[in-house]
């Protein structure tokens, strides 16, 4: 099976063992467990509850850089929040300071190794969260606010670990638009605050045309996620 292709089985399998309950958080006060340390867990969004016409593009990993995905963003001013790894960056990392100092995208967390949170300890996490947030601040002088768990899994650990780590939500998604190998997702109706989960693979730049047409066509326009999930 192509790379790609077994990335996203993976990872759509994991995704299937999140609690739907979890996956439909919004941005509602996040409740403690019984005996819960502190920090206080943060949310987790899958969707923001808004009746502004606005969507939410998000693009992750970062490991392939295409322009003419690059020359989208800037001309249509996309405010996109970008889960970037590290090691996606640290061979090209003015690909995105491009994006970052001439346009109105943001880079957000999305760990170091892009384990399944899951698997690890809390120091496990911790290294993970914590150290791609090190990362991204030294590298781009802002830190990350947000954090996509990889393959959408997470537990209380991952949630009291990302407001340690500086992060003020855990944020999965409403639709994936990704398209990998001949596989592509069939077409949403988009609503108001629905996140869409785009990649920096081969196909980035055609999957973003299509999330801001569809966009488009039900009266929505990008708007930047950071903004719109509360401290």
């Amino acid at each position: 099976m192509p790379r790609l292709r077994l990335r996203h089985a993976v990872r759509a399998a994991l995704a299937a063992l999140v609690p739907l309950a979890l996956l439909g958080a919004s941005t509602g006060p996040a409740h403690s467990a019984p005996g819960a340390a502190w920090p206080e867990p943060v949310p987790v969004v899958s969707h923001v509850e808004t009746t502004d016409p606005v969507v939410f593009i998000t693009i992750d990993d970062g490991w392939y850089h295409d322009p003419a995905a690059a020359k989208l963003l800037l001309d249509r001013r996309v405010p996109a929040s970008l889960f970037l790894l590290p090691g996606a960056y640290s061979y090209d990392s003015g690909y995105f300071h491009t994006l970052l100092n001439q346009g109105s995208s943001r880079v957000e967390n999305h760990t170091v190794n892009h384990p399944d949170l899951t698997a690890l300890d809390a120091a496990g996490q911790k290294a993970e969260v914590c150290g791609a947030r090190d990362q991204h601040l030294a590298r781009f002088g802002d830190g990350p606010r947000l954090l996509r768990p990889p393959y959408g899994t997470y537990d209380a650990t991952t949630r009291t670990t990302a407001r340690a780590c500086g992060a003020k939500a855990v944020v999965t998604w409403t639709y994936d638009l990704t398209t990998w190998g001949s596989w592509t997702p069939p077409a949403p109706q988009l609503k108001a605050g629905d996140i869409i989960l785009l990649h920096f693979n081969e196909t980035v730049t055609q999957d973003l045309k299509r999330a801001l047409d569809l966009a488009e066509a039900a009266g929505l326009k990008p708007a930047p996620l950071r903004e719109y999930v509360p401290e």
